[in-house]
């Protein structure tokens, strides 16, 4: 399948800054701060609008000159400066528009969920009439940025035309937390926060979950953490909420609107480095897979480095993308395969019509001892298996920084083996507590061509690299499976506070874990590898980390012992989307 060559609109205007803190009324009165940047030439251009809570003085022509396109792994990369480079749009004859919400930055104060709910609506319609615009609007911006664009477009401005929603934030709990377990990713991410102190909105019926809260032994085993509770959602209100009520709603209905919210054409994706803080990674592929309210999608899946900052990425295809929507230029956006995935290991694109891929062969690989995976189940009626299960003790972060795990792996695979799209791991343990969090690691392990046998020196497994591909969470207490709304690869938890269930010690449980969906090639001679982990360890000290993306979850304060049975009567495996070798 090829690719067309037509890269757009070309550079023909130089950039001018139309306003800085151009104060745009709202209905009610209130007004929003939106800096505006146009193509140095008269007449009407269409407008991109970027609009999110960040900074928007981060997105500005200071820091691209200051500090240009940084890597992911550079000291000054700086994570909210996601609204694009205004000088490519600019210069290809786009009006440029940057504003913060309501509440945040230069903006009037206020809160933009409520009083501020229609407002990038009025600001879509506000661009659409000024005399430097035709009339066409699409919006521009990943993370925070995009997750406006989804808002804006529930609303339905008539202007509104198109939008590239890349990153696209959570939908809903799940998102944020696959398998309910809670991270500290907006611990992290909120140092960057420009919105104006306002007084949380105390409800009553908080007192008793706030006091829950605040007794949670493995929420005080984080000094930080806690920190945020007792003040009461005057620090972080966002993570404040999710320690006091970590569920979602009983009630589905406003997330079931929030997947088909979207009636225009849209582009959405995020990169396979989106499994750490899971919301982008998540919330875009469950908009994909199930929004059936949009005339038209598409899909971008990028690789595992997270994207430059100030980010640049993707304006080729985004440019192709607003040309045919709001230009009406013909750059066979709509012939290409709706789907563009980056597969890694073979390091290339690929490129599909849905996802996950329609030739998706489901495959088990299944826990064996001796810290083995293998490809066929326990025959029945046999004396092959063992009944004495494989089992780690983990002690709490407070005492150790040592993760233990069980580890299985594959022989040396004796051909390349594309694993692309979602995948799942089932088995049965128990445990001696009433709760704790199981963390499944995927890695790609090789080239390894060693055997083990009683020979001398080959007893073990020589060292060799590792990668690790992907991961997978689950609170225990939210093991409950809707079997109703689950697919393959993607069971689908109950994360509701009534169907959370303590674990009875000693008692053997199924559980069946969500792991990030991904796109790698398992090379020849190379090991498919699942760890198996109840903990993660800051990368830094005192709660601290290194990036705001790479966040760790709240463990368990208690030691606990985990047991993992792997034999007929439990057939624990790893379900994995293997793709067809000669599928091109």
């Amino acid at each position: 399948m090829s690719i067309t060559e037509n890269q757009g609109s070309q550079p023909i205007y130089q950039m001018k800054i139309e306003k800085r803190n151009q104060l745009v009324p709202m209905r009610d009165g209130a007004k929003l701060a939106v800096d505006i940047y146009r193509p140095d030439h008269e007449g009407k251009f269409p407008a991109l609008l970027s609009l999110a809570e960040h900074n928007k003085f981060l997105q500005g022509p200071e820091v691209w000159e200051a500090c240009r396109e940084q890597p992911a792994w550079a000291p000054l990369w700086t994570g909210p400066s996601e609204a694009g480079d205004t000088k490519f749009w600019t210069s290809r004859g786009y009006v440029h528009v940057i504003g913060n919400l309501r509440g945040f930055g230069n903006s009037d104060p206020g809160d933009p969920t409520a009083e501020g709910q229609y407002d990038s609506y009025d600001l879509v319609e506000w661009i659409a009439a000024q005399p430097w615009c035709d009339g066409n609007v699409g919006m521009l911006g990943i993370s925070g940025f995009a997750v406006r664009q989804s808002e804006t477009a529930y609303s339905q401005p008539p202007h509104l035309k198109a939008i590239f929603n890349y990153d696209h934030g959570e939908i809903s709990f799940r998102d944020v937390y696959p398998g309910g377990v809670l991270h500290t990713f907006w611990v992290h991410l909120l140092k960057y926060c420009v919105d104006h102190y306002r007084e949380y909105d105390w409800d009553p019926a908080d007192e008793a979950l706030f006091e829950e809260a605040m007794n949670n032994p493995d929420f005080r085993m984080y000094p930080h953490i806690l920190n945020i509770i007792e003040r009461k959602g005057q620090i972080i209100p966002r993570m404040f909420k999710d320690l006091i009520y970590p569920y979602e709603p009983e009630d589905q209905t406003e997330i079931d609107k929030k997947v088909q919210g979207i009636t225009i054409p849209f582009y959405t994706g995020s990169g396979a480095y989106g499994y750490t803080y899971k919301t982008h990674l998540f919330g875009s592929h469950r908009r994909f897979q199930h929004c059936k309210s949009a005339p038209f999608k598409k899909f971008l899946f990028n690789g595992p480095a997270h994207l430059t900052r100030p980010w640049a990425s993707f304006h080729d295809e985004i440019l192709k993308w607003y040309d045919y929507w709001l230009k009406g230029i013909d750059t066979g956006i709509l012939e290409e395969p709706r789907v563009k995935i980056w597969n890694m290991g073979a390091n290339k694109w690929r490129y599909a019509d849905d996802w996950p891929l329609p030739q998706t062969q489901w495959t088990k690989l299944y826990l064996e001892g001796w810290e083995r995976l293998r490809s066929e189940p326990l025959a029945d009626g046999s004396y092959q298996g063992i009944d004495e299960p494989d089992a780690f003790a983990q002690m709490p972060l407070k005492q150790t920084r040592t993760v233990q795990k069980l580890r299985y792996m594959t022989e040396p695979l004796p051909e390349d083996l594309e694993v692309t799209g979602p995948l799942s791991l089932h088995f049965w343990a128990e445990i001696d507590q009433d709760d704790t969090n199981w963390i499944i690691v995927i890695k790609d392990v090789g080239p390894d061509v060693s055997v083990q046998t009683a020979r001398e020196g080959e007893y073990e497994r020589p060292a060799s690299p590792e990668r690790e591909v992907t991961r997978g969470w689950l609170k225990a207490s939210y093991r409950a499976v809707d079997e109703s709304k689950s697919l393959p690869g993607q069971p689908y938890h109950y994360l509701t506070k009534s169907k959370q269930q303590k674990v009875v010690p000693g008692e053997i449980n199924r559980y069946d874990v969500v792991i990030a969906p991904t796109s790698n090639v398992f090379q020849r001679n190379h090991r498919i590898c699942v760890d198996i982990t109840s903990i993660d360890v800051p990368p830094g000290v005192g709660g601290d980390v290194k990036a705001e993306y790479i966040p760790y979850h709240i463990c368990s304060s208690k030691t606990v012992l985990h047991k993992v049975y792997r034999n007929q009567q439990y057939p624990s495996h790893l379900l994995i989307p293997v793709i067809p070798a000669d599928d091109k």
